[in-house]
C-alpha cells in the first residue's frame, strides 16, 4: 500500500457532511490507486463527493458526463479534421497543418493524463454506457496510457488521477468492471444525517422550522405513485424558498398546506400525485 501524506487524506469539505465509513473508503481507494465506484439513488451526494474530494485535496476536478452515445475514443482524444482542413484550404492559421499533433484535442480522460498536476476525475453515470465502453475504459485507467493512432504516439499519465465513478444502478455493471474498483453504496440520508446536511447550508435556520420541514419532506417521499422522489438538492432548494416567502408559516406544513411543491417534484405526474396526496399530512 502506498503511504499517504497529509495532503492526500480526505476528511470532508465545507458543504459536504461525511460519515466515517465513506471517508475510509475514499482514502483506501486513493491509497490503493483504484477507482471508487459509488452507487445510490439520485440525490444521495455521489457527484458532490467528487467536488468535496477536489476541494479537500486542493486538486482540479475534471468531469466526464457519460452518455449512451459516448465512445471511449472521444473521452480520450479527438482529431479535429475539420479545423485542419479549413486551415489547409484558407492558409491563414498560425498552426503547421502538416503537424497532425496540433489538431489533437484531449477528452476528459486524456486531460487527466497530460495535466502537470494531479486531478480528481469524475466519471459520472457510468451505467449509461455499454459494457464494452466500461471495460475498455478501465483497461486504459489500469494501464494509465492510451495510443493516439493518427500520430502513432502513446500518451502516458504524468500523474495518476483520483478516479470517482458514479452509477445510478439503472443497469448492471460487468463483473470485470466491478472487480477492478473499490465500491460504496451511498444510502439516502436518515433524518438525523439530513438535519446535519441542512444545518451546514442554513446555519441560522430555526430548529423548529428545520424539524417540521424534514418531517414533511420524508412523508412526501413516501407518497405512492411517485416516479422521482425528491432528493437532498430539492429539500435544500425548498427550504431556501420557504425562507424567502414572507407569508409562509411553519404550522401550515403540518396542515397539509405545502407551498412550492414544484421545487420538490419535477415531473408533471409526480407533481399531480403530490398535490392530491398532500392532504394526508393533515393533523
Amino acid at each position: 500500500m502506498h503511504d499517504q501524506s497529509n495532503e492526500s487524506v480526505f476528511s470532508g469539505a465545507s458543504k459536504y457532511v461525511l460519515d466515517e465509513e465513506l471517508a475510509k473508503i475514499v482514502n483506501i481507494s486513493i491509497a490503493l490507486e483504484m477507482p471508487l465506484l459509488l452507487k445510490g439513488e439520485p440525490g444521495t451526494g455521489k457527484t458532490m463527493l467528487a467536488h468535496a474530494i477536489a476541494e479537500s485535496l486542493k486538486m482540479p476536478l475534471l468531469i466526464l458526463n457519460v452518455k449512451s452515445s459516448l465512445k471511449l475514443i472521444d473521452a480520450l482524444y479527438q482529431y479535429d479534421t475539420l479545423t485542419r482542413l479549413n486551415d489547409s484550404r484558407f492558409g491563414d492559421s498560425k498552426r503547421d497543418v502538416s503537424n497532425i499533433e496540433e489538431y489533437i484535442r484531449m477528452g476528459k480522460i486524456g486531460q487527466s493524463f497530460v495535466t502537470d498536476t494531479k486531478v480528481v476525475l469524475l466519471i459520472d453515470e457510468i451505467d449509461k454506457a455499454d459494457t464494452d465502453f466500461q471495460d475498455d475504459m478501465l483497461d486504459v485507467l489500469d494501464q494509465m496510457e492510451f495510443d493516439i493512432m493518427e500520430i502513432d504516439k502513446t500518451t502516458k499519465a504524468r500523474n495518476r488521477p483520483v478516479i470517482i465513478i458514479t452509477s445510478n444502478a439503472k443497469k448492471d455493471l460487468s463483473d470485470p468492471f466491478l472487480g477492478r474498483c473499490t465500491f460504496h453504496h451511498i444510502a439516502f440520508p436518515e433524518p438525523d444525517m439530513m438535519r446535519q446536511i441542512v444545518r451546514v447550508h442554513f446555519q441560522d435556520l430555526d430548529k423548529d422550522l428545520m424539524d417540521v420541514c424534514i418531517k414533511v419532506f420524508y412523508k412526501l417521499r413516501e407518497f405512492q405513485g411517485i416516479e422521482k422522489k425528491p432528493a437532498t438538492r430539492e429539500l435544500l432548494n425548498w427550504v431556501r424558498a420557504l425562507m424567502q416567502d414572507p407569508d409562509f408559516r411553519s404550522k401550515d406544513l403540518m396542515l397539509g398546506k405545502i407551498p412550492f411543491l414544484g421545487i420538490l417534484f419535477k415531473k408533471s405526474s409526480d407533481y399531480q400525485h403530490a398535490v392530491q396526496q398532500s392532504r394526508r399530512l393533515r393533523g
